[in-house]
């Protein structure tokens, strides 16, 4: 999973730049349409949502194929576009065709998912680190809260100082914790079929669809759009391209190729051991590795993985953890969308009061973990609520693209979508499809009450998606923009 575009304003290239930029004696930079790719499909490809498919087996390629190709490549093209012909990010693009309100809330919605996704990914990193310690903790929900509450403030604390290694981390995480254990998973279960032994699910022809048992069948699909989000932000690179109509959609289409292989590839090969009803969502991962090592007599090597896909998963964490709450708080300061209170930086330039507004809000999340009995319900509904929020920005997304292209058709764009109402109104539908969908619990939750799944699921959709941004466009105040941002007043 990848970040919002705000935290790299400075990065952003200006309209000049990404339309035609004026010849001031410096050498143009150029990328390869093979760097972009590979530039994507690292900030996208992740481990993490494998257990969640190999549930479905062989299945599992149709449910990762279909939201590639109706939210993946229509992301991936119109961010293209609006990254081409305007700078600033989602909230410049949606403010261009909507509004400031609904600009406000593409970005209060990229920055109040991380509310919900922390939980979830922390609930990953405590189920996972438990196979180094005690496995028998995977499913434990005190266990799991502790974990959470201690890593994120843990968190805020190395963030709130400036450090500059946590571009560093992210990067060594790639490599070591979702390349190599990656192959390593997948060398592994061939290996495994290739001495006879029989998959853990059914891998024949008759099985390429999930079985149908009503909508709650497909539930878990919602999952991938969360796996899939964050293609369109190396948009931002399309004028680094030689030739960015030709380029650019080559690009995407070998990244979308590569990120599916690192999806599909380890999920096959955890339901290659695993069967589904023994999987966890949050735990199978390691479940997965530590039957391959037991099988080949060297399960010291499980915990030895666990800490390395730690690692990638706290990298990422840090990355995360200050780039949206910074990048909502700069644009509070130019238009006063948040109280002054939430606008302060630290000394190292760190949002940190909205950190710790944040940490409160996961620290009681955090809690709720340690009163449940089923670890795996509790993070599939916090995963959800993460997707429906942002799906919320890409709606807007998808009608600012074409908004934008019939109010302001005029805007040199360094790239432009094909049959742009199609591509966005696939992405469009295919979005509100997901959101709908989440609301369904899925076949592996039939015991759960339905009544607390929507509770849960639809009450945090509408607390911070909807409601804290309603409240704070409603009632902001002239004197919440930053003096630094303020028109001067007339002389008396």
């Amino acid at each position: 999973m990848t970040t919002t575009d705000e935290p790299a304003e400075s990065a952003r290239p200006t309209a000049t730049d990404t339309a035609a930029p004026p010849d001031d004696g410096t050498k143009r930079q150029f990328i390869s349409w093979l760097t972009l790719a590979f530039m994507t499909t690292a900030s996208v490809a992740s481990l993490r949502p494998s257990p969640s498919m190999a549930i479905y087996g062989l299945a599992a390629i149709f449910l990762y194929l279909l939201p590639a190709l109706v939210f993946l490549l229509p992301t991936a093209l119109v961010g293209a576009e609006l990254a081409s012909g305007w700078s600033g990010g989602l909230y410049r693009w949606v403010s261009e065709a909507l509004g400031k309100p609904l600009g406000f809330l593409a970005v209060w919605c990229q920055f109040a998912m991380t509310i919900a996704y922390y939980p979830s990914l922390l609930a990953y990193v405590a189920s996972t680190f438990a196979y180094v310690i005690d496995p028998s903790l995977a499913e434990n929900g005190l266990y799991v809260a502790v974990v959470i509450i201690v890593i994120y403030w843990s968190g805020v604390w190395i963030s709130s100082r400036g450090t500059k290694t946590i571009a560093g981390l992210s990067s060594f995480g790639l490599i070591v914790g979702t390349l190599i254990p990656g192959v390593l998973l997948v060398a592994l279960g061939i290996v495994f079929l290739a001495q006879g032994n029989p998959s853990a699910q059914p891998m024949s022809a008759d099985h390429w669809l999930p079985p149908w048992t009503g909508l709650a069948s497909l539930v878990l699909i919602v999952n991938n759009f969360l796996s899939y989000a964050g293609m369109e932000m190396n948009g931002v690179h399309v004028s680094s391209l030689r030739e960015p109509k030709r380029e650019y959609p080559k690009s995407m289409f070998l990244a979308t190729g590569l990120v599916l292989l690192i999806f599909i590839l380890p999920a096959l090969a955890i339901a290659w051991v695993m069967p589904s009803e023994q999987l966890s969502l949050t735990a199978g991962l390691m479940q997965a590795f530590q039957a391959f090592f037991d099988h080949f007599s060297i399960g010291w090597m499980t915990k030895v993985v666990g800490i390395m896909l730690v690692c990638a998963a706290l990298g990422g964490m840090l990355t995360w953890l200050a780039g949206p709450a910074k990048g909502l708080v700069l644009l509070s300061r130019q238009e006063g969308y948040l109280p002054p209170s939430l606008q302060k930086f630290n000394k190292d330039g760190a949002p940190q009061n909205i950190m710790i507004a944040q940490g409160v809000i996961t620290t009681l999340i955090g809690i709720l973990y340690a009163f449940s009995d089923d670890v795996s319900s509790a993070y599939w509904m916090f995963s959800v609520i993460t997707v429906q929020i942002y799906l919320i920005a890409y709606l807007l997304m998808f009608a600012a693209v074409v908004k934008l292209r019939r109010t302001q058709p005029d805007v040199d764009r360094g790239f432009r979508v094909p049959a742009v109402e199609w591509v966005a109104g696939i992405g469009f539908v295919a979005s509100v499809a997901a959101l709908v969908i989440g609301f369904v619990p899925p076949d592996q939750f039939g015991n759960q009450p339905l009544w607390r799944y929507l509770l849960i699921v639809g009450g945090g959709l509408l607390l911070l998606g909807i409601v804290i941004p309603a409240a704070l466009l409603k009632y902001r105040k002239p004197g919440w923009v930053h003096p630094d941002h303020r028109e001067p007043t007339a002389a008396p």
